[in-house]
């Protein structure tokens, strides 16, 4: 079947992803894909079009080892300067979870940023200052636009009710069996303090000072809260409580978004696959992958397309905050 071709113009998502396995994930998940447009001789991206459900996306990935914030970014303003119609972003991918006594959090669980405290839904923690006092965080990020703030209460409130679409989303990746979570392999979480024997697995480790915890029945569990960016990865148990703590509690860390809240207004949302400390490895990054790019599909399952045709191009967001910021209304 030929595939059909849009005009530019009727793209109204923008979907960005790290890594090859997430542009993966994010591609399975089109309901439909259409024939690539011509474009500028500026443009560096290579995009990935289609549809989810009711809505035009248009998917890009970062170039090949060149993930952080200031790579997400160029991405990020490629896309929307050669998409001028869209009206929001989703950065969909991985991301280090943040264990807690308050939070079960488990390999495969998704987390969703959204406004909390202070923080808009993402803080770039490694944007600062050395102080006498020590480091001090300067900076702040945009919150989500309220059409997908307004989408995660909804889905919120059917997770509540028990209808939950993750699962049937993430059955598009069923015929491609890296995806699997039994491709995974176990679930392990090593005491905070305890470092990695070294080598590719935990096959060294002392399984001693793995933590206990209950087996769970629902496989996953989708999270709201804080998301930690920054440019290096974090791969350090005590370091990352430590920054969860200085932050009041966040829930993952990763290393793009910071560089996408205030040039392109998005949702961030990170499937889990390791817990950001040193025993981290890649197997469950296909899963996760793969469960992110499910949520990111859910989120815009409840989004009515007529609410999208009303909504604010991103450069309209961005000079609405822009404005905001400039005159104290924010």
């Amino acid at each position: 079947m030929p595939r059909r071709q849009l005009r530019r113009e009727d793209y109204t998502v923008g979907w960005v992803c790290a890594l090859p396995v997430e542009l993966a994930a994010a591609q399975e998940m089109l309901d439909e894909e259409h024939e690539g447009l011509q474009q500028d001789g500026h443009d560096t991206n290579i995009y990935s079009l289609g549809k989810v459900g009711q809505h035009n996306v248009v998917i890009a990935c970062l170039p090949e080892g060149q993930t952080g914030t200031n790579s997400a970014a160029v991405v990020a303003i490629q896309m929307k300067s050669a998409f001028t119609s869209i009206r929001f972003g989703l950065m969909v991918g991985i991301g280090g979870g943040v264990p807690s006594e308050e939070v079960d959090m488990r390999l495969g669980d998704v987390v969703i940023s959204r406004p909390l405290n202070v923080h808009g839904g993402v803080v770039q923690y490694d944007s600062g200052k050395a102080t006498p006092s020590g480091f001090q965080r300067t900076g702040s990020l945009n919150t989500p636009p309220t059409i997908l703030l307004n989408a995660v209460a909804n889905l919120r409130a059917n997770h509540f009710r028990g209808r939950s679409r993750l699962s049937e989303f993430f059955s598009k990746l069923n015929s491609l069996p890296e995806f699997a979570c039994n491709a995974a392999g176990l679930d392990i979480l090593f005491e905070t303090e305890y470092n990695h024997e070294g080598g590719a697995t935990c096959g060294k480790c002392n399984k001693d000072r793995l933590v206990s915890r209950e087996p769970r029945v629902q496989e996953v569990v989708v999270h709201y809260g804080t998301i930690a960016s920054g440019n290096q990865v974090m791969r350090d148990g005590a370091e990352r409580d430590r920054v969860s703590t200085e932050l009041g509690g966040v829930l993952c860390f990763e290393m793009e978004a910071a560089g996408l809240m205030n040039s392109f207004p998005c949702l961030v949302i990170r499937g889990i696959c390791d817990y950001a400390d040193s025993h981290k490895n890649k197997k469950w990054q296909p899963y996760a992958a793969g469960t992110a790019a499910a949520c990111a599909k859910e989120v815009l399952s409840v989004i009515p397309p007529a609410e999208v045709a009303k909504a604010d191009t991103v450069e309209e967001t961005i000079k609405g905050a822009d404005h905001g910021l400039a005159t104290g209304k924010v």
